[in-house]
């Protein structure tokens, strides 16, 4: 069994680790993601010198590439304060698969202490700021995509939905088949296109019949996946990282 995890109060600091695709394709995520936090009094530390998790080269068999590139982000958080991360995926890599990639190494006691500060944005909105939202947009149909690393590495299959269910105008539809993945899994789409392609697109028929007017995700690997093919489609759905809609709507 998933041992219960315990949630700290709300500390004055914390890191943010922005991932890779935040910084090349969605940056106004990651900056919305910092403002949430700004706004709770929360002091947000980026460190510059942070790349990639390590998780492309892990899932596709490369075990010691994956452990360089983990290795140099290791030192970027000194200090005890938390390590807060706009993906489920990255986070599931940083929180669960750490410990495991550097087991039996001399960096096995550092892997294991950054994996326990590790906490996924929308997490750590609502199990430690105990966020309050009020809605100022207009009203509006959205479904939720949650990630599977979300989901199943990190167990957060309700922490967005719980807060988009305070936004006072939006209604929040239900999708067939929500766990399902979108197709995307990193390199998994570009090794099966055929197969990657026919999962978004039961998704995205999914998202369509449930009369969603607009898709929200907390991964941008999934934003770019269910958005490229509603676009590849010529549909007028559109997809947010529930970063920049959460702060879009309430600020």
């Amino acid at each position: 069994m998933t041992p219960v995890k315990l949630y700290p109060p709300k500390p004055e600091k914390v890191y943010f680790f922005g991932t890779c695709l935040i910084d090349l394709f969605y940056p106004e995520a990651g900056l919305d993601g910092i403002r949430l936090l700004e706004r709770e009094g929360i002091e947000v530390l980026f460190p510059e010198d942070q790349t990639c998790c390590g998780q492309p080269a892990y899932t596709s068999g490369y075990q010691h590439e994956a452990r360089a590139v983990a290795a140099a982000q290791l030192d970027l958080f000194p200090e005890p304060w938390p390590i807060v991360v706009p993906s489920g995926s990255c986070g599931g890599m940083m929180r669960t698969h750490y410990p495991q990639l550097f087991a039996g190494s001399g960096e096995e006691a550092k892997a294991n202490e950054v994996a326990g500060r590790v906490f996924e944005l929308t997490e750590f909105l609502v199990h430690v700021c105990h966020l309050k939202l009020a809605d100022r947009g207009a009203p509006e149909k959205v479904a939720m995509h949650t990630s599977c690393s979300a989901r199943r590495e990190m167990g957060l299959a309700e922490t967005g939905p719980a807060l988009l269910a305070q936004l006072g105008e939006v209604e929040l539809v239900e999708q067939a088949r929500p766990a399902e993945c979108c197709g995307f899994g990193g390199t998994f789409a570009v090794r099966h296109p055929e197969v990657s392609a026919a999962m978004v697109e039961d998704k995205t028929q999914a998202i369509e019949a449930a009369g969603a007017e607009r898709f929200v995700t907390s991964d941008c690997g999934c934003l770019m996946n269910i958005g490229g093919r509603f676009a590849h489609r010529q549909k007028a759905v559109t997809g947010e990282h529930i970063a920049s809609y959460l702060w879009r709507r309430t600020s």
